[in-house]
């Protein structure tokens, strides 16, 4: 397998609909939402002129050629909101690349790319039944606020 993690290009920006759509948790034993679900507003602020922000950024994985995951960041109102200064991380992979250990690869050179480019601290929003929660806890994340289902995590890149 040859992977490569770099800075996803302006023209792939559009992937991202795809990659928020493949974000969403879905609980075992629970449907699988339709895609539309990425056009609600809510969803649309995590992808809606990405690019245009100075603080938008995003890294893809790329396997043999094909785009497998993205991991994104901008500051935004979303559900992992802290304040103005963070940005809020999203990270996916396409499902048939799980498991493999390129969404810890690609999550990983993120947060060092953050930290060179600036940025101080990133956080994200996680429900504590979703398996990346114990990633993003391997990688330095931290419980910031938390109710009995979901948790708001946030990562101090100083640590890296």
């Amino acid at each position: 397998m040859s992977l490569i993690l770099r800075p996803m290009a302006p023209e792939e920006y559009p992937l991202l609909e795809e990659f928020l759509y493949q974000a969403i948790f879905v609980p075992e034993g629970y449907p699988v939402p339709d895609r539309q679900i990425v056009q609600l507003p809510e969803l649309q602020l995590y992808i809606k002129d990405f690019g245009r922000d100075l603080h938008d950024k995003a890294m893809v994985a790329e396997v043999n050629g094909q785009i497998a995951g993205a991991v994104w960041v901008r500051i935004m109102p979303d559900y992992g909101h802290i304040d103005d200064e963070i940005p809020s991380l999203s990270v996916s992979l396409l499902p048939s690349y799980r498991g493999q250990g390129i969404g810890r690869a690609l999550l990983a050179a993120f947060l060092v790319w953050l930290k060179m480019e600036g940025c101080q601290r990133v956080s994200l929003s996680v429900q504590k039944a979703n398996p990346a929660f114990y990633l993003y806890q391997q990688l330095g994340f931290q419980i910031f606020r938390q109710n009995k289902e979901d948790c708001i995590m946030i990562c101090d890149l100083s640590n890296l």
